[in-house]
């Protein structure tokens, strides 16, 4: 998941060498840490958050073979 969330990422950012994903796993659900350069941040939110709503997508029906729960976090 982490590989998926990566190869995205980076082919939407000007940085992709500063695209780092940190996973935060709990008992029933994952939460993945997009970190970008601050100048990105934009790039990968979209415009009134459609691309990173459809990211989220993307990600959320990715781990329906997991039954967990997974959230993308995105930060600066």
């Amino acid at each position: 998941m982490k590989e998926v969330i990566t190869v995205i990422a980076k082919a939407l950012v000007d940085h992709p060498e500063d695209v780092r994903v940190n996973a935060v796993e709990g008992e029933s659900s994952v939460v993945y840490e997009l970190s970008v350069h601050p100048g990105d941040v934009g790039k990968v939110i979209g415009k009134q958050g459609r691309i990173a709503k459809a990211l989220r997508t993307v990600v959320t029906s990715a781990a329906v073979k997991e039954n967990k729960r997974v959230t993308v976090e995105i930060m600066s």
